[in-house]
């Protein structure tokens, strides 16, 4: 909390999507295309097999320009984001990493060097030289991954880091070979998926069906090597991160889902397609091939981001920016005292620096949604435990009067219409909205702290007892500050979940 706030419209997680997961769709690319293209010329030159070494001159046109000047301009877009974003977790990676980034930063300048020779260099030098160009190329770009792997991966997984500091800890983490081989597999696949997409539209000569097939070749190979390294970078994951999000967060399990699918897709356009029916293929399946790949590649980083939460550096430092160590002085003495910048409006500062990194009022992740039709005292007491809700956030560690101070800032800016006003309805249909309010943050029916169980049975007298006593029933559970009308619509709801006649 010692950074300015750079506070905007768009929210955090689609600003940083937008520009990462395309980024990194590119970069791998240019890492697996590196590859492809001096061992495709290996063999083609060993053939003489003019017409494909004719492809793959065309290739690597579309790979410079792809690679070297869109992949560039996303890479510095990056760093441009995360430092806004999450300025203190920046510093955290760039002190412990230092010679990392340094050895990244020259691997990254003798790829883009010889990437540029590459291209130049397929009429203007010898065979012997063009392929020990390509081949530098490749190996300073696999580099760059090894280097830049070590800090992503340690982002989720520390390991003995958090108690030791030691750099190599950090570095070679628990995820760090699984993730490596991992993306190795995407890096070969991607590099059939971009041929495929050149290849699609050469409708000259015979040799485009044997190409077609080799960059297929690519993809199947990459995927073989895919899914024994996410098998085993899932498992090296620690048990505890994994089943917290399967307990508190969808998104996880929704992500991989959409990966398997997609990969599925990937892999079924690729046998008809790219092995079975080669003439088939055109600018369209390979058009379709490139999303399912992004898709499935996008999915991935999406849960990897996901699956951290709550925290930016898993163990060490929150989403907020605020480091774990630093827990107890927090709860003392609240977050403005931590906070250097101050615009003069405390609730929008608090609001900013404890929810803003995840939330927006009405955009993003939105919390208006969530409290309209409430009160100030219900908001404060669910930003107070805000750590118990499911979504897996990190705790409140302001003042009593903080949270007090956040939830004005919420409420003001939410729908004061009464749930009753909105709903029209006093029966079922009140009760349902009113239990996903005040209820539904922190209980799912079937899923997440459920309660059914526990209200099966229970009389009016009960029910109204564990309303207004709910401290009574459960650490950091809020009373219910409904209204009677509101109330009694909620028992008749609960009623259809227990199975009782809600009449």
């Amino acid at each position: 909390m010692n950074y300015p706030f750079w506070d905007i419209v768009v929210g955090y997680g689609i600003l940083m999507a937008s520009i990462a997961v395309v980024h990194v769709f590119i970069s791998h690319f240019a890492i697996g295309g590196g590859l492809y293209l001096v061992v495709a010329e290996q063999s083609a030159r060993r053939r003489r097999d003019t017409y494909r070494l004719e492809f793959l001159y065309r290739l690597s046109k579309f790979f410079a320009l792809v690679s070297l000047v869109f992949g560039a301009l996303t890479g510095v877009g990056i760093w441009f984001v995360i430092g806004l974003l999450n300025p203190a977790a920046t510093e955290v990676l760039i002190h412990n990493f230092v010679w990392v980034w340094a050895v990244e930063w020259t691997c990254f300048c003798v790829e883009i060097t010889a990437a540029i020779i590459y291209y130049h260099g397929w009429k203007r030098m010898s065979a012997r030289d063009h392929l020990r160009i390509g081949w530098i190329y490749f190996v300073s770009a696999w580099l760059s991954l090894f280097a830049i792997n070590g800090i992503v991966a340690f982002m989720l997984t520390p390991g003995h880091w958090i108690k030791t500091g030691g750099f190599w800890e950090g570095f070679f983490n628990p995820t760090f070979w699984p993730a490596l081989v991992f993306r190795t597999g995407i890096c070969i696949l991607l590099a059939g998926v971009y041929a495929n997409l050149v290849a699609s539209r050469d409708k000259r000569g015979p040799g485009r069906t044997a190409i077609i097939r080799l960059n297929s070749g690519w993809i199947l190979a990459g995927i073989a090597v895919i899914i024994p390294a996410g098998v085993w970078y899932w498992g090296s994951i620690p048990p505890a991160i994994t089943r917290a999000a399967a307990e508190t967060m969808k998104m996880p399990a929704h992500s991989i889902e959409i990966a398997r699918r997609t990969l599925g897709v990937l892999a079924v356009l690729t046998i008809v397609f790219g092995l079975l029916l080669p003439k088939r293929m055109n600018t369209v399946v390979a058009a379709l091939a490139m999303a399912a790949s992004l898709g499935f590649f996008g999915s991935f980083e999406w849960m990897r981001e996901s699956i951290r939460k709550p925290y930016v550096i898993y163990g060490y430092m929150y989403g907020n920016a605020v480091e774990v160590s630093k827990t107890t002085e927090y709860q003392r003495d609240g977050y403005l005292a931590h906070i250097k910048y101050r615009t003069g409006d405390d609730g929008a500062n608090l609001f900013r620096h404890a929810c803003r990194s995840c939330h927006t009022i009405d955009g993003y992740r939105p919390l208006a949604p969530q409290f309209s039709g409430t009160n100030p005292d219900f908001i404060a007491s669910i930003v107070r435990n805000v750590d118990l809700l499911r979504g897996n956030m990190p705790p409140f560690l302001g003042t009593p009067d903080e949270a007090k101070q956040i939830a004005s800032r919420i409420w003001a800016e939410v729908d004061h219409t009464p749930l009753l006003e909105k709903i029209g309805r006093t029966d079922v249909s009140l009760g349902k909205e009113v239990w996903r309010v005040y209820c539904g943050k922190c209980h799912e029916p079937g899923g997440y702290r459920d309660v059914t169980e526990t209200l099966t049975g229970l009389d009016d007298d009960e029910l109204d007892d564990i309303f207004d006593n709910g401290a009574d029933y459960g650490d950091g559970m809020p009373n219910f500050t409904g209204t009677h009308t509101e109330r009694a619509a909620l028992i008749l709801y609960i009623r259809t979940l227990t199975g009782e006649d809600p009449q």
